[in-house]
């Protein structure tokens, strides 16, 4: 597998979701979150230039975003990458979230807890867009191969 996938480092997505959460709260302010976001997105993998390409591109993303995934042993591993340094921490934390998940999990992160980060309210309407935007791509690659695999 490419290593540009990202592997889980928790258990489950609601850990992820949790330990993002005492990341966040470690800071006194957005301006200080906004940091850590853009030096989260030096973290990603290197996206392999080739999958910058339109077939990879997520629509309704203010700043180009490009998403790749691989399907193994029953979980869906990501990959992105954005041209835009918060939007690459943002990718960085859904990531977190969704990758080297299995299709049943996908489906079932409940995607409030952009709103419950505080991250809804705290970035653009446009940003906000591109990070539901990334949600419903994961979610309709794990719908696609919930109907081909049948296997939850």
């Amino acid at each position: 597998m490419n290593p540009a996938f990202i592997k889980p480092a928790t258990n489950t997505s609601s850990e992820a979701i949790e330990t993002i959460r005492e990341e966040l709260d470690l800071f006194d302010d957005w301006v200080q979150r906004y940091r850590y976001l853009i030096d989260l997105g030096k973290k990603l993998p290197d996206f392999p230039l080739e999958w910058q390409q339109d077939q990879y591109r997520v629509l309704g993303c203010q700043s180009q975003v490009w998403l790749n995934y691989h399907f193994q042993e029953g979980c869906l591993f990501f990959a992105g990458n954005s041209d835009a340094a918060i939007v690459r921490g943002l990718i960085f934390l859904i990531l977190r979230i969704y990758s080297g998940r299995s299709i049943k999990e996908i489906l079932n992160i409940d995607p409030r807890f952009v709103k419950d980060l505080g991250l809804s309210g705290a970035l653009s309407a446009n940003r906000s867009n591109g990070i539901a935007s990334m949600i419903q791509y994961m979610q309709t690659i794990a719908t696609k191969y919930k109907f081909n695999t049948n296997k939850l």
